[in-house]
């Protein structure tokens, strides 16, 4: 039972990237997914969540506008669209599961981790 997350990269500010994280062992059906990143030097920071126990989509106000976050159930896929990306975006991100309750914003309540992957904006 695993995330595997996959997508990132680098891209010139105001490009665009999509992150996909991908349950292995179990259906994403069931979990609320969140998106977390932490960039060099700062603390990590909630990014959006998908929620189940209310099938509503929350984000953080310096993403909002620019990110979506979206379900493949056919894939068992959670992915982060991210658009108009600027340098303040570049960070390590991190997606993260748990069961069937609400959104959190501390990656601490969330029983399952991806890996994490890089996004590096350059100007």
């Amino acid at each position: 039972v695993q995330l595997v997350q996959s997508g990132g990269g680098s891209v010139r500010a105001g490009g665009s990237l999509k992150l996909s994280c991908q349950a292995s062992g179990f259906s994403f059906v069931d979990y609320t997914i969140g998106w977390f990143r932490q960039a060099p030097g700062k603390d990590r920071e909630w990014v959006s969540c998908l929620s189940r126990s209310d099938s509503s989509t929350y984000y953080a106000d310096s993403v909002k506008g620019r990110f979506t976050i979206s379900s493949d159930s056919a894939d068992n896929r959670v992915h982060l669209q991210m658009n108009n990306l600027d340098l303040e975006d570049t960070a390590v991100y991190y997606c993260a599961a748990r069961y069937f309750v609400s959104c959190s914003k501390l990656i601490e309540n969330y029983h399952l981790r991806g890996q994490g992957t890089q996004v590096t904006v350059s100007s």
